[in-house]
């Protein structure tokens, strides 16, 4: 071993504005793609199974394969970005999502279009991880809130744009379902061009083993966890040997995980950083602010078309008062924030607000006019643009610039964890719901109604197949069901409102985290004589 510190360079300079938006402008097509990937094939599945001869069984798996690599691959890729080179591994999953975009979009089967989605996902995850990473390293805190109204823009354009762009192509018979995933290609590969000219960070080279083991040991357990909440109730019952089987061997999974990440000296989430009250209480925040949103607001396509009669066009339209919503909030806040310093307030705000919009929405119905829906939209919309991306900033601020990556990381997996737990778990409250309010309607009704064999037996009844009566039932029942999950997700904002209230406040650093990483190795082989530290060089 070297008895003496790797050097360490200089400390980087701080980049101007104009550096950052050009620096920038790969990492806002590459969210773009992993946005528009997730989106715009919703419209396109139905068309995709029946051109592939698949089950209903094979749609669930096109949907959980790319959810399930992109959640579970989440903290590998923070880990991966805390040493080496974060460009380098940006671009990698942007060429991930290529060959997996086009794997998906010459698919003659399901099968290899399952296995092109998880190439999808581990992509998506990576850019999921790094464009937060990427913007702490280049941004200093007290700067970085203004430019996630940036990004908020662009998560707005790419879930409104997502379903209406799917939609044409499926219409469209000289392009079809197909070029839902070529779409996607060249704004990668614009990403990848883009982040190679105008992104240029310092690289950590040390010495260093990636924790296989208890990479494996995660990823494995975080899948057992999510395929369980993700088929429960559709492919199998909740109280059954399947459930018990992948919970069990899961948690089993997940334990040895933390036993070996305990021991190991470059573990994937250092448990380390738990011990910070600013990230055990914003990971809790983020958890919960996922099962909320996501849980609560996943399912409002649907009552648009079903309970309300609209078109998959209109559905997605309807939905832009809380995109709006979100869109100016984060904007103004993140100004607010970087001009003052101050960001708590907004944290608390934003999670009231969230939780009032929740409990607004619990009151609709098949009646409910749309200029108070969309009301109760936007307040919803305002909350989550306060709350989420301001959770990461003050994690962000709070940890050591060589644990940005695991920091960042973390936050995102939970908060994906508990999207899909949310959304899983309120779904089979939906369907049960509506199966209930079915029979009783058809039970007050004498049981008479014409239709009745067509709906309320678990599965999304086709509107335009039912007759007039039949269709008030379904309509009523998919109001009253969709409420009541608006109600169950209320008190999961209401935690996060309380984990927020728990978080100090402290003030927002000036200096980027690259910077940060040079002073600390700096002060490192200051204190310490020998041992391999970091070293840092200029990014070609």
């Amino acid at each position: 071993m070297n008895s003496s510190a790797a050097p360490v360079a200089a400390s980087p300079s701080a980049m101007s504005d104009r550096q950052i938006l050009q620096a920038m402008s790969g990492l806002m097509a590459g969210m773009f793609v992993a946005i528009l990937a997730g989106t715009v094939v919703s419209n396109a599945l139905p068309r995709i199974i029946a051109d592939l001869g698949a089950s209903q069984s094979s749609y669930t798996w096109v949907v959980t394969a790319e959810l399930l690599a992109m959640t579970a691959t989440v903290p590998l890729w923070g880990k991966l970005s805390d040493l080496y080179n974060k460009k380098l591994l940006l671009q990698l999953s942007l060429g991930l999502f290529v060959v997996g975009s086009l794997l998906a979009g010459f698919s003659h089967d399901v099968e290899l279009l399952i296995f092109s989605r998880v190439a999808q996902g581990i992509g998506a995850g990576g850019l999921t991880a790094l464009a937060q990473v990427v913007m702490a390293a280049i941004i200093p805190p007290r700067r970085l809130g203004k430019y996630a109204g940036i990004f908020g823009a662009v998560f707005a354009v790419g879930t409104v744009a997502g379903p209406l762009i799917g939609g044409v192509l499926v219409d469209t018979s000289w392009l079809g379902w197909r070029w839902c995933f070529f779409i996607g290609v060249p704004f990668a590969l614009l990403a990848i061009a883009l982040l190679q000219r105008t992104l240029h960070l310092p690289t950590v080279r040390r010495e260093a083993k990636i924790d296989y083991l208890g990479a494996f040991l995660i990823v494995a357990g975080v899948c057992a966890l999510l395929i369980w909440v993700t088929l429960a109730g559709n492919e199998f019952d909740w109280a059954s040997w399947q459930t018990a089987a992948l919970t069990g061997g899961g948690v089993v999974l997940l334990v040895l995980a933390v036993v070996v990440e305990a021991k190991v000296a470059e573990p994937v989430i250092p448990l380390g950083i738990f011990r910070n009250r600013t990230v055990a209480l914003t990971t809790v925040a983020s958890l919960l602010v996922g099962v909320a949103m996501f849980g609560g607001t996943v399912f409002l396509s649907q009552y648009f078309q079903v309970s309300l009669g609209k078109s998959p066009t209109i559905a997605g339209l309807m939905s832009l008062p809380m995109i709006l919503g979100l869109l100016v909030s984060s904007t103004v806040a993140g100004q607010v924030i970087s001009a003052t310093g101050r960001w708590k307030v907004y944290l608390v705000v934003g999670a009231v607000t969230m939780t009032v919009g929740l409990g607004l929405l619990s009151t609709i119905g098949t009646d409910t006019h749309f200029g108070l829906l969309s009301v109760y939209m936007a307040v919803m919309g305002i909350g989550v643009g306060m709350l989420m991306q301001n959770l990461v900033l003050a994690a962000q601020n709070d940890v050591p610039a060589a644990e940005l990556g695991a920091a960042t990381s973390v936050l995102s997996f939970f908060r994906s964890m508990g999207g899909t737990i949310g959304t899983s778990v309120l779904g089979a409250i939906l369907a049960n719901r509506v199966t209930s309010e079915t029979a009783k309607s058809l039970k007050d009704a004498g049981g008479a109604v014409e239709g009745s064999g067509q709906a309320g037996h678990g599965g999304v009844p086709d509107m335009t197949a039912l007759p007039a009566p039949m269709r008030e039932i379904v309509e009523h029942a998919y109001g009253v069901a969709t409420a009541e999950l608006f109600l169950v997700a209320t008190p999961f904002a209401a935690l996060a409102l309380i984990a927020v209230l728990f978080i100090k406040e402290k003030p927002l650093k000036n200096t980027s985290g690259m910077e940060r990483l040079s002073e600390e190795s700096a002060d490192a082989g200051r204190k310490v004589a020998g041992g391999s530290l970091p070293r840092i060089d200029a990014d070609a």
